[in-house]
């Protein structure tokens, strides 16, 4: 099994935080790693099921989302090579959002999948942390 942890300290209140990054669909915080999301059939971004094209090339839906522990998980279904669906298996990723007790706020994105560890890892990690940047220079 692969794995992934990223995190970040971002210099405003967890609600800010959630609120901004929360729908599924909504990416403009990431102006720098996503160039485009395509919304596909008509579940809402906020809500289990939604489905979404990143970059035209990641497709991932939305398999939980609890607002009041601000915490959401969402599959990878395909994308490029290392985590293709011939690549990789059951890819679930996982964002969570907190009150950081040296104050601003925490968030945590982790991942794990199945088969092709290293080359997965490598892309994934990479991608996390572009995030992350992206988010904490777009909400501070």
């Amino acid at each position: 099994m692969g794995q992934t942890y990223q995190s970040i300290v971002i210099d405003q209140p967890a609600d800010r935080v959630w609120n901004a990054i929360s729908n599924f669909h909504d990416l403009t915080w990431a102006p720098n790693v996503v160039t485009g999301v395509e919304v596909v059939g008509e579940t809402p971004g906020d809500q289990v099921g939604a489905v979404r094209v990143l970059n035209g090339v990641f497709r991932e839906t939305l398999k939980e989302v609890d607002a009041k522990s601000r915490t959401f998980s969402y599959s990878i279904d395909d994308g490029p090579s290392p985590i293709s669906k011939d690549d990789v298996s059951n890819y679930v990723g996982k964002v969570e959002v907190q009150e950081n007790s040296e104050g601003g706020t925490l968030v945590e994105w982790s991942s794990s999948w199945e088969q092709n560890d290293e080359p997965a890892y490598e892309f994934c990690h990479g991608i996390y942390l572009a995030l992350l940047d992206d988010m904490k220079k777009s909400l501070e």
